[in-house]
């Protein structure tokens, strides 16, 4: 367990690692009753899960359903992560997701949400007057998730970041699907969107900046995909138009350095770091976005 202590938040991670789950049997059942029974539980504003033991094996599923025939002892929580863990505890595309239709009724305080991980993760009917900030990570984004967000009803919605990742880890769409989610989504106060993490990079940042959100965001997130200077043109071109967007962020890229340099001249904050080399296999070009397996 950590703790972190930031003005007045107080934020603290629960996992188990691999030794307790073989010695001790911790696993999803455990991870609810263990937090209620922390003296210090009732004090935090924000609230981690980790790794549960096996998340490869056996789903979070008890520890959403356990938050939620608990929801006024979790009333108090804010900012809920469930997943947080690195490669080394599991990889993101092995991660065992849950259902998280009943999570929006129980905690009506919560404003912000990430979830790790997308296999077998499902959103159900998304209605939420509080949340403020909706991230996924994942390798691999289905299609049944962003029509769930696609529906969703989240009227104080700040900040969008989805992970789009590629078809071998969960993408069952295409351009289309993500250029539906934007036009038919409702979020009146969103200031930050981000479609990150994609093989289709430039595509999709044509379809981003062809969307409803760019007159009003003041934070774009292209990043962790396969952009190239064909992208990066559309970039140089539009976001002059568009004197609402303060931030750029494109790290990890595929840009040359010329067009990474022109970027960074935009009288904006812009973020080209980690820029990256294409592979080339018989005849073929590899590009990569950063977070799949």
């Amino acid at each position: 367990m950590s703790e972190k202590r930031r003005r007045n938040v107080k934020a603290k991670t629960y996992a188990y690692s691999y030794e307790q789950y073989e010695e001790q049997g911790k696993g999803p059942k455990d991870v609810v009753g263990d937090i209620l029974g922390d003296e210090e539980f009732d004090g935090l504003n924000e609230l981690s899960i980790g790794c549960w033991g096996n998340p490869w094996e056996e789903s979070c599923q008890e520890v959403i359903d356990g938050i939620v025939a608990n929801a006024d002892k979790f009333s108090h929580i804010e900012k809920l992560f469930l997943g947080d863990m690195d490669f080394e505890e599991c990889e993101v595309s092995w991660i065992m997701q849950g259902d998280y239709s009943r999570l929006w009724a129980a905690l009506p305080g919560l404003k912000e949400l990430t979830i790790k991980g997308s296999t077998d993760l499902a959103l159900g009917e998304i209605c939420h007057e509080g949340l403020e900030s909706l991230t996924i990570i994942c390798g691999g984004l289905p299609k049944s998730v962003m029509k769930s967000i696609e529906n969703a009803k989240l009227p104080n919605l700040k900040k969008l970041l989805l992970y789009i990742g590629i078809e071998d880890y969960g993408f069952d769409g295409n351009e289309d699907t993500v250029k539906e989610l934007l036009e038919k989504s409702d979020f009146p106060g969103l200031e930050y969107l981000g479609i990150v993490d994609s093989e289709m990079q430039d595509e999709l940042t044509g379809i981003v900046l062809g969307s409803k959100y760019m007159g009003q965001i003041s934070v774009l997130d292209l990043s962790l995909g396969t952009l190239t200077d064909k992208g990066g043109a559309l970039l140089l071109e539009k976001i002059p138009t568009w004197p609402n967007i303060k931030k750029l962020d494109v790290h990890y890229h595929y840009l040359s350095d010329e067009m990474a340099g022109k970027l960074e001249s935009l009288p904006i904050e812009v973020d080209v770091s980690e820029g990256n080399k294409e592979d080339a296999y018989d005849g073929e070009i590899y590009r990569y976005a950063m977070l799949t397996e």
